[in-house]
């Protein structure tokens, strides 16, 4: 049977192939994205999705979308809340508050604005799947990246309570703890990183290979085949579990 899935994020990298992922199955997806040209390309190669062009750091921008949707729908079986940025990079004492604060409401807030909405949906229909995206920074540290680090661990905090708590209602709560994956969003991370320490960009690449035990990267295709098992019926009795897919970081330190 069709399932209606939302993802946050959508329509690039993780948050894309999480939604391609669901629609080889035929499901009805929706996606939302900060980025219009995104959106646009997204829509234009699954025209059968909804796509939206939404801030999740905006309520009353969040709230239009999800009243899209549950006009479309009246109801939601599986909830991404996928959407999260970088951040910047450097010692505490460098940071300006102002990307640390856009840093912890695009990967904080935006899980929080996401989460609420898709609670009250699936408490009514006592059924659902919510995934949260989160990183091996939300279980690890990782220095010169606080902001993210600091978001990252919220998200696992979040997706632990909300398993207990919305448990009894049917719904399975669960995080994904992507390591380093290929793409051009790590591209811009991998850059901001070279510039915080002094060193290459090649540096910075061959120190998240070193600090993994299976010696490789990520791809977004990894992630997506595990969002798409924890939001399954084979994934039926797993709640509030924190999976790394990372090839096993040993250290996020240099």
């Amino acid at each position: 049977m069709s399932k209606r899935i939302v993802i946050t994020g959508g329509a690039a990298g993780i948050g894309r192939a999480i939604a391609e992922r669901f629609l080889q199955d035929e499901n009805r997806v929706a996606i939302c994205d900060a980025d219009p040209s995104a959106v646009a390309a997204f829509q234009t190669l699954y025209p059968q999705a909804i796509a939206k062009v939404a801030d999740v750091t905006s309520e009353a921008g969040m709230e239009t979308f999800f009243n899209d949707v549950e006009t479309a729908w009246q109801g939601v079986d599986i909830v991404c809340a996928n959407a999260g940025i970088g951040g910047p990079a450097g010692g505490i004492e460098t940071l300006q508050y102002d990307d640390w604060q856009r840093c912890i409401a695009t990967n904080v807030h935006g899980s929080f604005l996401t989460c609420r909405w898709a609670a009250k949906l699936m408490k009514e229909q006592g059924s659902g799947a919510i995934v949260l995206t989160s990183s091996t920074a939300g279980i690890m540290g990782y220095p010169l990246r606080s902001p993210y680090a600091a978001a990252k661990w919220a998200v696992v905090g979040m997706t632990k309570t909300l398993a207990m708590e919305l448990g009894p209602h049917g719904i399975r709560v669960n995080a994904v703890c992507p390591g380093a994956v290929e793409g051009p969003r790590m591209d811009r991370i991998v850059a901001n990183e070279a510039a915080a320490r002094g060193v290459t960009e090649g540096e910075i690449r061959a120190s998240y290979v070193t600090g993994v035990s299976m010696k490789t990267w990520v791809t977004a295709q990894d992630v997506a085949n595990t969002v798409h098992f924890l939001a399954s019926q084979a994934g039926n009795k797993i709640s509030g579990q924190v999976l790394s897919i990372d090839g096993n970081t040993e250290t996020l330190a240099p």
